[in-house]
């Protein structure tokens, strides 16, 4: 199965070149290296290679599974600033709230990108625009 990346811009095809690996093998590898990270994963772990890794992947395993968001927020508050990637069960509806918490794009299959076409995450990539606090001031 293939993946569907989504940005501000839309649908794109993956352009990650590297492999992926967990957290643990971090250490280990030159720079440039890619990072899986669970949904429960403690982010310090990766906090003494943060400048090696190129590219962060946490996973969503249901998009009822907040602890993506945080993960990302606790990463960017840590100084990283590679790409960091949301995958898995999230929706267009939290495309939203994965831009704000820090997250550069999402990773999505294609059986959902089919549900939710590119027209659904347009509609929710002027993200800075629709939080609450705006509605609020507005």
């Amino acid at each position: 199965m293939t993946s569907v990346i989504v940005t501000d811009n839309g649908f794109a095809p993956d352009d990650w070149q590297g492999d992926f690996r967990d957290a643990d093998c971090v250490a280990a590898n030159g720079p440039g290296c890619g990072v899986d990270l669970p949904s429960d994963a403690d982010p310090e772990a990766l906090r003494p290679a943060l400048d090696r890794i190129a590219l962060i992947r946490i996973d969503f395993p249901s998009f009822a599974d907040g602890r993506g968001f945080t993960l990302a927020r606790r990463l960017r508050g840590m100084g990283y600033t590679g790409r960091l990637r949301a995958k898995g069960h999230v929706i267009a509806d939290q495309y939203a709230m994965a831009r704000r918490s820090g997250f550069d794009e999402v990773e999505i299959d294609d059986a959902l990108a089919g549900r939710q076409p590119q027209e659904q995450w347009l509609a929710r990539a002027d993200w800075r625009a629709h939080d609450y606090q705006s509605r609020l001031r507005g």
